[in-house]
């Protein structure tokens, strides 16, 4: 089987992100991370491969530093990698969706293309379908089963109010994981050390015939959250206390 799985490089969650300017923010002094999500798809796909025989690639669009998370994908038993090198700290989801599609058919014929279901920084959620548009695909995203038999997955997920679907879906496709699917494997240090050594296909977006301009979503503004005041006693009885903090809620936070 041959494996693609799409990996982002994003800013660990617990990092202190400093913003610069309108729209961007230092990411030399942030810490970054294979996107959570997205480690749910490479265990998948080496357990597949384990199981079946094969190669995993994963593929990232990204700067330079990404490769870091390519590495961190390796460890865990992904065989090699391609980067995607752009100079922009953000880009729109049907460009990344159309870098990814040209990097992997440049590169061969998946039997399956994993992604996470979405992604921790931008949480846009949205490329693993522009992905499987551009390829002409079947897509099913938050997938927590999975079955393969005779060139078809069977697959399950959670649809809301704790109701769960089975679908069939033929090969090659692309799925989006969640939590709940597997435990992702955490590396050894010859893991570490071997991933090293394994081969990282550095590939400019220009060079796949994919261009960043005129993208159909841009970001604006980016602003840091502003700190949480501490906490407030609301006194009285109940009912004071409740009408207090309707008034709070709509007046104050504006969220009512």
């Amino acid at each position: 089987m041959q494996i693609y799985v799409c990996v982002k490089h994003v800013p660990d969650t617990a990092a202190n992100i400093k913003v610069v300017g309108e729209n961007g923010f230092d990411d030399a002094g942030c810490k970054f991370i294979a996107n959570p999500y997205d480690e749910y798809a490479v265990e998948q796909a080496v357990q597949l491969v384990e199981k079946n025989g094969g190669e995993v690639i994963v593929v990232t669009v990204g700067k330079a530093a990404a490769a870091a998370t390519i590495r961190a994908a390796m460890a865990m038993g992904a065989h090699r990698g391609i980067l995607v090198t752009i100079e922009s700290q953000f880009l729109d989801s049907q460009t990344t969706a159309r870098a990814l599609a040209a990097a992997i058919q440049q590169d061969g014929k998946p039997d399956i293309i994993f992604t996470g279901k979405g992604a921790v920084d931008s949480e846009g959620f949205q490329t693993l379908y522009r992905l499987a548009a551009a390829m002409g695909l079947p897509v099913v995203n938050e997938i927590n089963r999975l079955e393969l038999v005779d060139g078809k997955a069977t697959v399950g997920h959670e649809i809301g109010g704790g109701a769960r679907e089975v679908l069939e879906v033929a090969l090659p496709c692309v799925l989006g994981t969640t939590k709940g699917l597997n435990e992702p494997r955490y590396p050894k240090f010859p893991d570490i050390m071997k991933a090293k050594k394994k081969p990282v296909k550095e590939v400019a977006i220009a060079d796949l015939g994919v261009s960043v301009d005129g993208a159909q979503s841009e970001l604006v503004k980016l602003e840091k959250v502003p700190e949480r005041t501490g906490a407030k006693m609301l006194g009285g009885d109940v009912r004071q206390a409740m009408e207090e903090l309707v008034r709070i809620l709509k007046e104050e936070e504006k969220v009512i």
